[in-house]
């Protein structure tokens, strides 16, 4: 390897590592926030004179083995009937449709105002669906949940009294899992999903910063949302969207950390993907929307930069996918012995890893007795992560140079603890495409890097290509291996709504 190759390739390795070092740092920076704001009240319960109107949209794309559920746990919401409104929003393609339709007429008979609402099309997908369902809604709140969502009883109840303060224009609660014991996959998700509610949704309304809408779980002030300009479906972040144009409006939020609102984790890897691929473009996406408007704002620095770090997080990907890729030339180059000193001062950059893991450890601990047990698996979301960094790269990159695609909904199947199975489902992936491939090439690749870094007795790589190994081994795997089983398995007929919807919501 000629010199300039080598400094070609230590330069890219140090600037793909100051990514992911820049925000795995801002984790120890949002623990301080944590601490720091951690007892604030964010927004005073107020008394409203009497209860309003409040309209529930459930947005619906082929969702056929929980939308009765979804259905029975609104309905089931302690509220006077005269003031819900119930609107299902159906963009379906199949028999869900009928099965919505059988559901509809049953509640009308029971004197609930539900409304079947069917476009005939999916323009603008989700923030299409929500707009058309706005303009025929009766309430003066609004609020939303998917369809693997299980709300609480008194959801309305607890949620309504912060909007006596005219400023709030969003009540957003914390997301609890239904079966997140159901395997590694789903306890690894739960993680992720707890460390962006209990410390990244709590810090940032809590500290005064921009925090989003989490497209579910939440209720609107109507008026909020149409003097923020509606719902726009230029992003595949909708609600992302509307909460910065919101806020940048002077509209505030609340988070409620200590109220939570029951919903399914996807089962499969395949399902995951899709989630992951659609947040991450829809968030590239946004940034590019909102940035200039939030940097031509009025708004303090701090915030400006806070938003900036929020909006662009997924920009990390790329990086770490390049990291992996650097790795094995890193530990040739580091062999030689001529760059001892860069790569001792390079050993700085672990410092983000244990930034991360705080914050993670941190929100573990603040909802979980048994946090010890839970935080074991902090590798196992590490390594998840870095091998959805393919997926993930493809859909930074996809926002980037502006090529749209279609609103991929996460399929659900009614599943909870460790009960119930995908694998013999309508919705499952059949197909296997390129970057599960590209996952397994990598995994080689990295197992490569390994026997290497011990052959050359660079022990200090090993943890971290172990890390890469795993994670683009065990995604592929999974991929790969449940893409053959949905294939090899029946479609079996519909089964009826989760009796774990009465149990939670009580």
């Amino acid at each position: 390897m000629s010199p300039r190759l080598e400094d070609a390739l230590l330069i890219s390795y140090i600037i793909a590592l100051s990514f992911p070092f820049i925000f795995g740092s801002n984790g120890f920076l949002m623990i301080y926030y944590y601490f720091r704001y951690r007892n604030r009240q964010v927004a005073q319960k107020g008394e409203l004179k009497e209860l309003p109107t409040v309209t529930v949209q459930l947005p619906v794309y082929n969702e056929l083995y929980v939308v009765n559920r979804a259905i029975d746990s609104i309905c089931a919401l302690d509220y006077p009937k005269d003031k819900l409104e119930i609107q299902v929003l159906d963009d379906s393609t199949d028999e869900t449709t009928a099965i919505i339709g059988q559901k509809v007429v049953e509640k009308s008979g029971q004197g609930f105002d539900i409304k079947h609402i069917r476009r005939g099309n999916r323009q603008g997908f989700k923030a299409g669906a929500l707009k058309v369902g706005l303009a025929q809604a009766r309430g003066e709140y609004v609020a939303i949940f998917d369809a693997d969502f299980i709300p609480r009883h008194d959801f309305l109840k607890r949620t309504l009294p912060y909007f006596a303060d005219s400023k709030v224009g969003l009540v957003q609660t914390r997301w609890e899992h239904i079966n997140s014991d159901y395997s590694l996959l789903t306890r690894a998700q739960a993680i992720a999903l707890d460390g962006h509610f209990v410390i990244e949704q709590q810090v940032r309304n809590k500290a005064g910063f921009f925090m989003n809408f989490n497209g579910t779980a939440g209720i609107w002030r109507r008026s909020c949302i149409e003097e923020s300009g509606n719902w726009e479906a230029d992003t595949l972040a909708e609600d992302l969207d509307l909460s910065y144009r919101a806020q940048l409006k002077g509209w505030q939020f609340v988070f409620m950390k200590e109220y939570t609102s029951p919903a399914e984790l996807p089962a499969d890897v395949n399902g995951l993907r899709s989630q992951q691929f659609r947040w991450t473009k829809g968030a590239i996406e946004a940034s590019k929307k909102l940035l200039p408007q939030v940097w031509k704002s009025k708004l303090p620095l701090r915030v400006k930069i806070h938003s900036t770090i929020h909006l662009t997080a997924s920009l990390v990907y790329p990086f770490v996918l390049l990291i992996a890729i650097l790795q094995l030339p890193a530990v040739l180059i580091k062999h030689t012995g001529q760059y001892d000193a860069t790569f001792m001062l390079m050993g700085g950059f672990i410092f983000a890893f244990f930034g991360t893991f705080v914050f993670y450890l941190y929100s573990q601990k603040d909802i979980y007795a048994d946090w010890r047990r839970r935080i074991y698996l902090f590798p196992v979301f590490m390594a998840g992560s870095m091998g959805l960094s393919v997926n993930n790269t493809k859909a930074v990159l996809e926002g980037l140079f502006n090529k749209k695609s279609e609103f991929v909904r996460t399929p659900k199947y009614g599943m909870t603890a460790k009960g119930g199975s995908w694998a013999d489902k309508k919705y499952t992936q059949r197909k296997i495409n390129w970057v599960s491939i590209a996952e397994f090439v990598l995994a080689l690749y990295c197992l490569a890097g390994i026997a290497l870094s011990v052959a050359d007795l660079e022990f200090a790589a090993v943890p971290f290509e172990l890390l890469f190994f795993a994670g683009f081994g065990s995604i592929s795997y999974l991929s790969i291996k449940q893409a053959f089983l949905a294939k090899k398995s029946a479609i079996r007929t519909v089964p009826k709504a989760q009796p774990v919807a009465e149990q939670i919501t009580k």
